[in-house]
This record gives structure tokens, sequence and C-alpha cells, in this order.
């Protein structure tokens, strides 16, 4: 009924994972086997998605997913209730299964009060109880796991595929052989006879290649679900037309394993797009489990220290590098196509400027000179407008000493850009026109999410004065020209912390920083910053306290930080010497005189509006994620725990 439908929108869905395994111990093992008879739940606001029928083989190894049940309910106990009534009429012949410790999980009575995830269960649930529920079945022989790296486990299972390996050399056949001659990506099969019919075989000869994500042994018939970087395709090897002793070889290999197929193109009886092989080779052997293909990398931490595994299962993760990639590309197309050069500038400086961070410290042995690591662009790139080349950027990695957060990884990929003749106004607007591109570039449409609700990037975005946002916070007026002390007593009254060393300009950032930039979530250029804390930046043209910068902010961080570049000598001399004074007064991130810079300035820098933006947070807002590890391939991390 329509009031039903209604209940079932405004409600709530449970999703429970059904494996092939048996609790054997109280640790999850796989059990391998065929299904001699498979009983699904029925009824309405209940659905089974399921990859295996009654007398298909399971896999011994990972990828031991029977199914997944889904209900709905109107509340979160209608659905518990639902579900348990669902998992009690379903039928699992011929394997161990995960149902009894479901069943488990959700007659636990804090369950229904509880966001459960692994941890919970363990913490919760004593799994030794589940076993005696059903059957005990021997664990594989061969020790597979369903992806822990520790253990006993893992060395059998190591064991016996170096074991697999040495065999096929014993055969004469490389397992490892150099190349292999595909005719088509995936994908690129997919586009081409996606539209063909079920039932249907061609005479197009084709050559793929992948990693086995999935194998179905089906007696004289086994399928193969090979993976590459673009798409999946179905291996259709049948022991007719390959024959029995090379039947038994690609039975034998592995989940993870690379390999090359030939054959002719046609689709199965239920429209499945597949490669009927003649050959299927061993590219490379995997000698590790695979990570589960449906649970991914339980642990947050391994995903990233191994993201090599987290790649091959996690979509997700795939998905949102491929938008970095379309994210940098992009830039480079918009700045390109208004006369930007690209360039490269040193990495390792004389001097760490061009911002406020702790840098990393090195040393050159044959100079014997300190060097730091770069902690900003902007400097050298200002040098190349002084030069002459008018229109510059860089997209280049920055080194800061700093904490690690969600928002923060010590090494990121900055865009610098510097263009003569424009001041922050232009600059503001190119920003915009470069994150517009963006998205669209990489997403195919302007419109992101953010806080929950959509926005459209190329809506107008408001610019407001860092001092005005502080001061609506605090109910009073703000500005640096306001004495050190005062600013300090607004600051303390209203619970936002300063250092002794801070003057009035630090403090009004501060209190921005504590009390408004939490509630900047829809893109906001903020402006006008006082002069102390903006030491690059040309001060404004009308009010000498503050400076011609911007800072973009998107969910309450900032993106990109922008200004009408100083570029009187006398003046940044006179800056850059109040950031040494403030250095020597305890700042760690304060800069220091930087003499070749001034010399390239005295040969005259024009009015040079310039830009930074974080790569890693831009990818972040675009492709919806809230980490920068997760838009990094390889974040930094504490060392792994010796094993």
């Amino acid at each position: 009924t329509q009031e039903q439908v209604n209940d079932l929108r405004r409600g709530h869905a449970i999703e429970v994972r059904i494996n092939a395994e048996n609790p054997a111990g109280g640790k999850f093992l796989p059990s391998p086997g065929t299904i001699s008879a498979l009983k699904v739940p029925d009824g309405f606001g209940v659905r089974f998605d399921g990859g295996y029928e009654a007398g298909d083989t399971v896999s011994q190894y990972y990828d031991n997913l029977i199914g997944k049940l889904i209900v709905w309910g109107k509340d979160r106990s209608t659905a518990i209730a639902r579900t348990i009534r669902a998992l009690e009429e379903m039928q699992v012949d011929g394997v161990h299964t995960t149902i009894p410790a479901d069943l488990a999980i959700l007659r636990h009575p804090d369950f229904a009060a509880v966001q459960h995830s692994t941890k919970w269960v363990e913490e919760r649930l004593d799994l030794s109880g589940v076993a005696s529920q059903v059957t005990p079945a021997e664990p594989p022989t061969d020790g597979a796991s369903t992806g822990s790296d520790d253990g006993t486990n893992l060395s059998v299972y190591r064991e016996r595929r170096l074991a697999e390996v040495q065999h096929l050399r014993d055969r004469g056949v490389n397992p490892y052989p150099y190349r292999f001659d595909r005719s088509h990506t995936l994908g690129e099969l997919r586009a081409k006879y996606g539209a063909l019919a079920a039932g249907s075989e061609t005479t197009d000869a084709v050559a793929v290649c992948g990693r086995v994500m999935l194998k179905r042994d089906q007696g004289k018939l086994i399928f193969i679900t090979v993976r590459d970087r673009s798409d999946e395709i179905q291996l259709f090897v049948s022991k007719a037309v390959v024959g029995d002793a090379e039947f038994d070889a690609i039975n034998a290999f592995d989940m993870g394993d690379w390999v090359g197929a030939r054959g002719v193109v046609m689709t199965t009886r239920k429209g499945e797009l597949s490669v009927k092989a003649t050959e299927v080779q061993l590219l490379a052997k995997s000698l590790r489990p695979m990570p589960d293909k449906w649970h991914g990398l339980a642990d947050v931490d391994t995903r990233f220290r191994q993201r090599y595994a987290d790649l091959i299962v996690n979509q997700d993760a795939r998905r949102t590098f491929e938008i970095r990639h379309a994210v940098i590309a992009s830039v480079r197309r918009t700045l390109g196509g208004r006369g930007y050069v690209e360039v490269e500038t040193p990495v390792l400086h004389a001097e760490a400027g061009g911002a406020h961070a702790r840098p990393f410290v090195t040393h050159h042995n044959a100079l014997d000179l300190q060097l730091y690591l770069r902690i900003a662009l902007e400097l050298h790139l200002k040098r190349l407008i002084v030069g002459g080349m008018e229109r510059v950027f860089e997209i280049g990695r920055v080194f800061r000493n700093e904490g690690i957060s969600p928002r923060h990884n010590p090494e990121f990929t900055m865009l610098e850009s510097y263009e003569a003749f424009a001041d922050y106004d232009d600059i503001m607007q190119l920003t915009q026109d470069i994150i517009v591109n963006a998205a669209r570039d990489a997403l195919g449409t302007t419109t992101i999410d953010i806080a929950g609700q959509p926005f459209d990037l190329t809506a107008p975005w408001p610019r407001r004065r860092m001092i005005d946002l502080a001061s609506e916070k605090v109910g009073r007026e703000l500005h640096p020209s306001q004495s050190v002390d005062s600013l300090r007593k607004v600051a303390s009254d209203n619970g936002v912390k300063w250092e002794p060393h801070w003057g009035s300009g630090r403090i009004i950032e501060e209190i921005f920083a504590e009390k408004a930039e939490a509630e900047l979530l829809t893109p906001t250029f903020v402006t006008c910053h006082p002069v102390e804390i903006s030491p690059l930046a040309r001060v404004h043209r009308d009010d000498p306290h503050l400076t011609e910068r911007f800072e973009l902010f998107v969910q309450a961080r900032e993106l990109a930080n922008g200004f009408s570049e100083l570029n009187d000598p006398v003046e940044q001399r006179a800056r850059f010497e109040a950031e040494q004074r403030a250095k020597e007064a305890g700042d760690a991130t304060a800069g220091t005189v930087d003499e070749d810079y001034l010399r390239a300035l005295e040969f005259g820098l024009p009015p040079t509006g310039g830009l930074g933006v974080g790569i890693d947070r831009l990818t972040m807002l675009i492709a919806g994620v809230s980490s920068i590890r997760e838009v990094i391939l390889f974040p930094t991390l504490r060392p792994e725990a010796d094993e």
C-alpha cells in the first residue's frame, strides 16, 4: 500500500552481508564448498541480492559472499525484528554461514541503541559461543586468511602459493612473464560490445588482462571475473575449448593473481558480457590474501599504510584519485588557456620564506650549508615576474614540520600563480573560475554537496572582512589600530587564548579563527587581513592597518589564499625585519630576512596578483571527503609497530 511505502521512505534499513564462513573457535574462517540448497526470504520490505545459486561452488578464500540481505522497517526496532525473521527463514545448505553470528548481533540487547561496528561486536559479543550453533568444520588446509596480515594463517598461505610458483617453474612456465599484448582495456571492450544481445557469440578475437577478483568453478566451466583500471569483465572458460590440462592450470589460479586471456567476445544467457577464452595466462602470482572485496580493509590506518591493497578493493578510493587527476589537469588547462607558463622552482631553500610555518631542516654536505625544504612556492615565482615572465604558475609539493590532522599533512601539494598588472580583486575571480572549472571537469557538474546541501559553485561568493566577522562574534568593533592590551582582554573575555609575543593583528586573527571560521561553510572570501599576519601582501589602499589579501573558506577550512603583492622593497624589508623580531621572540613559524628576494624587488616588481590553492583540500571539496589522508596516495603516518 502507499502507506507502507511512505513508512519505508521515512524509516530504517538494515543490510546484512551473509558470508560462507565458520566462526570456529570464535574466529571467522572461510567455509568452502558447494551450495546444495539456497532458500531466500520473501515479503514486503525484504530484498536479497545474491551472487550464488544452488549448485555453485564457493571459494575457500576471501571472496565468499553468498549475498546481501536488505530489510526495511518504519523504525529501527521494526527493521531489526523483520531482519531476524528473514534470517530465520533463510536456508543455505552445503557451506557454513555467518547467519548464526548475524542473529546473535541482532538479538543483543544493546544493538537497538548502538550503531555497531566491528570493534563494537568484538567488545560486546563472545563469538566463540556462536560456533556451537553450527557444525564445526576444519579450517582451510592452506590456512587461508580473510585479509589478516599476521599469524600462522598468512605464513601457511604464502608457503602454499610459493610452492605453486615453484611448481610452475618446474614445468617450464614463467609465473612472472615480461609482457602481454593487450588488444582492449576492459572498459573499451564494454563500450564496444556492451549492447550485445544475451546469448550471442562473435568471431571477434580479443586479448584482455586484469586481476582475478572472483572465480566460480562449475565442473566443466569456470567463470573468472577480472578487473583492470577501467572495468570488470567475466572470462568464460570451458574445458571443451581449452583442454583438460589447461583447464586444470586455470582452475589453480588464486584471487589476486594477474592474468591475461585471449578469446572471442560473447554474452551468457543472462546477458553477462564475457570473453570466451581459448587461452588464459598467468601474468603475476599474488602471494598474499586479498582484502575482503565487500568489506575492504577494516582498519583505517591500514588503508592508508597499505594503499596498494586499499586500491585493489576500494572503488571509492580509486574514484577519489581519478577525481584528483582530473582536478589537476583542469587547473593546468584553465591557467594555460589564460597565458600562464608552468615552471619549476627549487625545493631546497636557503631561507624558509613565503608562509608562516615551521620548516624541515636539512644539510648539504658538499657545500656545508643548512637548507630548508620549501614551505611555499611564492618567493621564487615572484622573482620570475621581476624577470618579465608576467604570468607563471607551479603545482608542487611543499613541506611544513607541523602537526597531522584531518586537514593537515606535513607534505602537501600547492598551486601558486602570479599575474603581473593584476590585484586581489582579479585573483578572487580567477580563484572562483579555477574551482568551478575543476568541479565541472572532474564531476561533469558545478553543483557539489556542502554540509549535506547541494551548492552551485557558479553562484556569487560573498566577500567579508576578517575584522568584521571577528567583531560580530564578540559584540564590539575590532581593528588592528587598537592596543594590544585591549585586544588581549577581548580575547580572554571570549575564551580565546593568546601568546605574549602576538600583536593586535595576530590576536584578531585568532578571535576570527576560534569564533567565526567554523560557520563559513559555503564559499566565502575573507578579506582585508591585518598587516601583521600578511608580511608579503600590499597595504590596503583605504586602510594602512589592513592588507589587500583574501582567504577562501569552504566547509570551515581555508582553501585558497591570495593578495595584491607587496612590491615596495623598502617596506618589504621592514616587514621581513618585523618577522625576524617575532621569530627571536619565540614565534617558530615567523620568517627571516631574505636578502636575495629583496635584491630582486629592487629590480622592480610590477603590480602583481598572487594566488595559492591547496590541491589536496580542493580535491577533498570536489570528491566530497572529509580527511586529507583520503586524497593523498601515501600520507604521512606514525611508524608501523614492529611485528
